[in-house]
């Protein structure tokens, strides 16, 4: 039996089948992370055209922020630049999933599409509910779009898509592990640059399947000091500014550079097992299972965002010997500023230093350095005294 929900898209995705044919599209989708890497690879593999629009910039925050309503955040604001750019660089098909819950993002794309239209830009907007019928939903979406109907392009296409997404992220953890540790300032940097070329330019599978054992072997061959003394800190909060570093202000960078092992608690990857792999074949715990268990005492279900994952984390984290949390949010979000009031009696019930860190576009560099520095010797202070005891 369909749903009324299944009936809209189906609905919605046979219209934009009669006003444009799949050999004239050209898709585009926002930036956050490097997630244009693995999606280009994924579409281009069924046929597709795409625009990626360029990266986040104070340009682009500043046509976001002038096309946006008042109170709206940030990612939004970013978002909507991220479409107008593609727009105008010659994309006519934009991509963006939705989501259930407190957090906006499920009122983004009608949002944004309502915005664009009044401006005049002629485009589709495929919506695709992830969370909803997962798999199955997001193989029609990218059906609707490329009309590609061979399945090795749908399995190539998938593969190189998801093997990029595993091999971004173990690059990434690689350099937020030796950074603070690295002998020669810079080596994980460049190397973790070298690599994203890499992972950009792999078209096989075979070679893609590859990816993260050859990453670790290359970054266990940098130089560290295995005798100094790291905290460890986890990074957690929303998901759009963790994974966009032009948000958050490249925060692991500065971390890393202070000394910080940064542990982000939000990855591509598990999102993507956790999303669209069934249940059926996860062999293990997965992290959003982990987080609504140790967020019991505090949260009895999810509301919306990450909010319970917030939550969890941190207990997790103080249950682990972590040294410290920081939580990073935009300004206005509402699971987030749930997830905040909580954290404070986590912090102390738990006993874990937790900062709290709310970005907009008005966030200025200098006080957001001041306020992870203190922390930081807060975290390093409290580490020194528990290792004299």
């Amino acid at each position: 039996m369909t749903t009324k929900a299944s009936e809209g898209q189906l609905k919605r995705f046979s219209q934009m089948e009669r006003t444009m044919s799949a050999k004239d599209r050209v898709i585009a989708w926002p930036r956050m992370g490097r997630i244009d890497i693995p999606l280009k690879a994924l579409l281009v593999s069924l046929g597709a055209k795409v625009i990626i629009p360029p990266a986040n910039s104070n340009k682009v925050l500043e046509l976001g922020v002038k096309n946006s309503i008042e109170g709206i955040c940030l990612p939004y604001k970013l978002n909507l630049a991220n479409y107008m750019m593609a727009l105008d660089n010659g994309a006519n098909t934009l991509m963006m999933f939705q989501a259930p819950g407190s957090c906006r993002l499920g009122n983004y794309t009608k949002m944004a599409q309502k915005t664009l239209k009044t401006m005049g830009y002629n485009f589709d907007m495929v919506i695709f509910d992830m969370y909803q019928s997962k798999m199955k939903q997001t193989m029609k979406a990218f059906w609707h779009v490329t009309h590609c109907i061979n399945p090795w392009c749908y399995y190539k296409g998938f593969s190189l898509g998801f093997n990029k997404f595993f091999a971004i992220d173990e690059a990434e953890k690689q350099l937020h592990h030796i950074r603070p540790r690295e002998i020669n300032k810079g080596d994980a940097e460049k190397l973790y640059n070298k690599w994203l070329k890499i992972i950009d330019e792999t078209n096989s599978v075979w070679q893609a399947k590859k990816l993260v054992k050859q990453i670790k072997k290359d970054f266990a061959n940098i130089p560290i000091d295995t005798n100094k003394n790291v905290p460890v800190v986890y990074l957690l909060g929303e998901f759009f500014v963790l994974l966009e570093p032009y948000v958050n202000q490249d925060i692991e960078k500065t971390l890393g550079e202070m000394g910080i092992e940064v542990q982000r608690q939000i990855w591509f990857s598990d999102w993507l097992e956790n999303v669209l792999k069934p249940s059926l074949f996860n062999k293990k715990e997965c992290h959003r299972d982990r987080c609504v268990r140790h967020a019991k005492k505090y949260m009895k279900r999810p509301i919306g965002g990450e909010c319970i994952e917030t939550i969890g984390d941190t207990v997790y984290a103080a249950e682990n010997n972590i040294d410290g949390v920081i939580h990073i949010m935009p300004f206005s979000c509402m699971p987030e500023i749930v997830s905040q009031n909580i954290l404070s009696k986590v912090s102390k019930e738990e006993n874990i230093p937790v900062l709290s860190l709310v970005l907009d576009e008005q966030t200025g560099k200098a006080g957001y350095i001041t306020r992870i520095e203190a922390f930081i010797d807060l975290v390093k202070r409290k580490k020194l005294k528990k290792e004299k005891m």
